[in-house]
């Protein structure tokens, strides 16, 4: 499975209809840009449009898109598949997202993706079989002072070692909310002290 490509033709539903309130939040973007700059508005309207269709679009939810935007349907594949935080495939609840460039290779992603794997039992790619969890490889989440990191869903886990990654998922689990950012004893990107280095 990618999340790269548009999910098989067996897992696409047939419709999409957005929300009333949703509706009305994409009047508000809309508004937001000039008159006939509708276009403008797609990375917002995508994000509606996934978070109400289980974290992933469906073709028939970027065709509302494109007909909401008046926007050729290819245009909006163009920017799905360009970016990582859309997917278009099926997902799990939670979506790990660890980045492997540079520096947080440097400071132990590949030991983060290990954990991981060994945690969940799926490699880059693959969702778990009761649908809880999908691992994702990806490049540069911009929070390099803080390598290594793991987006999951909307929020950043930082300064991760092996063991901290193994908890993150053990608490998600049971269905607990862990404590996002820093996972070490620092605040934000504050600079390291001579013991942590």
């Amino acid at each position: 499975m990618t999340l790269r490509r548009p999910a098989a033709e067996n897992l696409q539903p047939k419709a999409f209809e957005f929300s009333d309130s949703n509706l009305a939040i994409i009047e508000d973007i809309i508004n937001k840009y000039p008159v006939g700059k509708k276009a403008s508005a797609i990375l917002p309207v995508l994000d509606l449009a996934q978070r109400q269709n289980d974290n992933w679009l469906s073709l028939a939810a970027i065709k509302v898109v494109s007909e909401i935007l008046e926007m050729p349907m290819v245009k909006i594949l163009e920017v799905v598949t360009f970016y990582t935080m859309y997917n278009l495939s099926p997902v799990g609840k939670h979506v790990l997202q660890v980045c492997t460039t540079t520096p947080c290779w440097l400071r132990g992603s590949d030991q983060i993706y290990k954990s991981c794997k060994e945690k969940l039992g799926i490699n880059f790619g693959e969702t778990t079989k009761d649908r809880e969890f999908t691992l994702v490889e990806v490049e540069c989440l911009g929070a390099c002072a803080n390598a290594p990191v793991v987006q999951i869903n909307d929020d950043y886990y930082e300064d991760l070692d092996k063991e901290s990654i193994k908890k993150i998922i053990e608490k998600l689990k049971k269905n607990l909310k862990p404590t996002h950012g820093p996972q070490s004893k620092r605040v934000g990107s504050e600079p390291l002290s001579e013991k942590e280095l």
